[in-house]
């Protein structure tokens, strides 16, 4: 396993107000990496410390410390993040995730109580493929294609997939910016990553959450439908969801005055 520092495996950044009493750690989701947090951070920076990181095999983490049998599912993601708050000695931190950040955010908090006092889950899914009842936005059929797709042409999935996942009514700078985030991923990551993030099922862990729990939901996602946040909302004991007026499923990059409110009326409670 990574005998790697933390803080240098995962390329970690503390930055905001270094007095603050609070902390928040913010964990990025798949094709993206720690800068993808700029707008959020800029505007939350001044009241509270920030940590950001990369997930092993993407942006700035250590190269060496992707093991491909090692991150088969989110699991030992979710370990790298309680590392990395061990790492920095945090307790009680506001952990803010997009997509497969989100739901590796909601892993640590059960590997570690308490390490968390309150999550905040964008764009998060529990389970991407359709599942009798359950509507994950996927059929056995897209995903077959999808993960084909990936293995036959990854650069050629990546152009197509931005512009989807940005949305089109976004300027053209965004989808330009996220398809070389996703043409960043090591070509030999990319599909374990994808795999991941994709062949994941963590329904059944839901009802364990115990932190203070806020679904935040974009109107319109390609990536998760809205019937995922309100599985979430059910599953999760006392979360609170917020469906927000922004397309895309990085609203975060796209809108982030409209991620920023609903985190700020959450913190404030």
């Amino acid at each position: 396993m990574n005998a790697l520092d933390p803080l240098i495996r995962n390329h970690v950044t503390v930055c905001g107000n270094p007095d603050a009493l609070q902390t928040i750690v913010f964990s990025h989701g798949f094709g993206t990496d720690q800068t993808a947090w700029s707008a959020l951070v800029e505007a939350l920076g001044g009241r509270y410390r920030i940590v950001l990181f990369d997930h092993v095999g993407q942006g700035q983490s250590a190269p060496g410390a992707f093991e491909q049998h090692c991150y088969l599912n989110l699991d030992r993601y979710a370990t790298d993040l309680v590392e990395v708050c061990d790492r920095l000695g945090l307790t009680g931190a506001i952990a803010v995730g997009h997509s497969m950040g989100a739901m590796i955010c909601l892993l640590a908090s059960l590997q570690k109580p308490g390490l968390f006092s309150r999550l905040v889950l964008l764009c998060a899914s529990p389970r991407y493929r359709n599942d009798g009842d359950y509507y994950g936005g996927m059929s056995e059929e897209e995903f077959g294609r999808t993960y084909r797709a990936i293995h036959e042409n990854y650069p050629e999935w990546a152009s197509a997939y931005a512009p989807m996942a940005i949305s089109d009514e976004h300027p053209a700078h965004f989808t330009k910016a996220f398809a070389a985030g996703l043409a960043a991923i090591p070509q030999e990551n990319v599909l374990t990553i994808a795999c991941s993030v994709l062949q994941s099922d963590y329904r059944a862990v839901l009802p364990k959450v115990q932190v203070p729990t806020l679904i935040i939901q974009p109107s319109a996602d390609v990536a998760v439908p809205r019937e995922v946040a309100e599985y979430l909302h059910a599953h999760i004991r006392g979360s609170q969801l917020r469906v927000i007026e922004a397309r895309g499923h990085l609203p975060h990059i796209t809108t982030p005055d409209e991620v920023l409110h609903p985190i700020e009326d959450f913190l404030a409670r």
